[in-house]
């Protein structure tokens, strides 16, 4: 395959983009439309699909049971729609972490989330170690955001021995080739710090959780990379159907502030 100088800055730009002093957000896009009308928006530098979305738009449920070959159609699609870098979240990597990134580099992706699910750390480290030699062989940079699920699957163990796991998890991908470490779940400002301490400035990622994960101010304080918001904008964007679909069927009337977007 021919890499394009386009997919080279691209790549490049997005690694820029994840290790600036400045927080990098990006909003989640599940389709064309949902891409093209964010970027579009003024601030926007990058895109980040959620793969949680684009298997729901398809009828499918999380966790990979969408088939890879319809993912990555679908993050294609996406890609080829906008000048902007896009990062796509490739779950667990399918079975196969370095054949999945080498396909979505293929179909113009330049970054990917790719999420441990606890399993064994030198396991894991192998998987994020896969991905990057993915990439470097398709000679292509690449912004590898590296999942831990350390707060997602924290049961109930002690909080410290959490985020202890989570920073040694963290620096093992990093020390594996990952660009940052994304390490979802409900995060105060103290955990935060915590984590930004352990891991590294500018190298820890986080999810926007209504009321449970700081505001962006305070994130770029703390020198947290990147924040983005998964599942989130698409249910916000349901839930504003739902609402207007409620006030129609009872007989309403469409709200003077729409505005066409494509």
């Amino acid at each position: 395959m021919t890499i394009e100088p386009a997919l080279v800055a691209k790549g490049t730009e997005l690694v820029r983009l994840h290790t600036a002093p400045e927080l990098l957000s990006v909003v989640n896009v599940w389709d064309v439309i949902t891409a093209t009308v964010i970027a579009d928006l003024p601030g926007t530098t990058a895109l980040a699909t959620a793969s949680h979305s684009i298997a729901a738009s398809h009828g499918y449920a999380d966790g990979e049971q969408i088939p890879l070959d319809l993912m990555i159609a679908a993050v294609g699609r996406i890609a080829a729609a906008t000048d902007l870098p896009v990062t796509a979240d490739l779950e667990a990597g399918y079975g196969a972490a370095g054949e999945t990134v080498r396909r979505a580099v293929d179909v113009g992706i330049v970054g990917a989330n790719l999420e441990d699910q606890m399993k064994p750390l030198a396991e894991a480290v192998a998987v994020v170690s896969d991905a990057v030699k993915a990439a470097e062989a398709a000679g292509v940079p690449f912004a590898l955001n590296a999942r831990t699920d350390a707060f997602l699957r924290a049961g109930d163990r002690p909080r410290d021995e959490v985020v202890a796991d989570a920073i040694e998890r963290g620096r093992a991908y990093l020390d594996a080739g990952a660009t940052c470490i994304f390490v979802p779940g409900p995060l105060d400002e103290d955990t935060l710090a915590t984590l930004v301490e352990g891991i590294g400035q500018q190298r820890v990622s986080v999810i926007g959780i209504p009321g449970r994960v700081p505001a962006p101010e305070v994130l770029t304080r703390l020198g947290v990379a990147r924040i983005s918001y998964g599942p989130f904008t698409q249910q916000l964007a349901l839930t504003a159907l739902a609402d207007a679909a409620l006030d129609l069927i009872a007989g309403g009337t469409l709200p003077t502030t729409i505005r066409p977007l494509n």
